[in-house]
């Protein structure tokens, strides 16, 4: 059975994060979708969901795929994904273990 207050639950995302390893500005991106630059920074901040539509104007303009930038659940902190979880310290026992056998 399908939750429908669950639609109402925040949209997480990544926006910022992504508008600032490409040096794009709110003002910049919210014109490019046809927003306001102030609905941008509700979004980036958890206070406004983006309608569909809107979501996948600023996936276009990234030219990235909408769930790269928006979830239903909270994202994975970056280094987690990037390294996975105890790699980011230099705890990558998968590599510890190919330096021992190469030694």
């Amino acid at each position: 059975m399908y939750n429908f207050l669950y639609m109402s639950e925040r949209v997480h995302n990544r926006l910022a994060v992504i508008r600032a390893e490409r040096s794009v500005s709110r003002k910049q991106l919210a014109e490019a979708v046809g927003a306001h630059y102030q609905t941008i920074g509700h979004i980036e901040r958890g206070q406004y969901n983006p309608s569909l539509d809107l979501a996948l104007r600023i996936a276009e303009y990234f030219e990235l795929p909408v769930e790269v930038l928006f979830a239903l659940r909270p994202f994975r902190p970056l280094s987690d994904e990037l390294y996975g979880p105890g790699k980011a310290d230099g705890n990558d026992s998968e590599h510890d273990s190919a330096d021992r056998g190469a030694r």
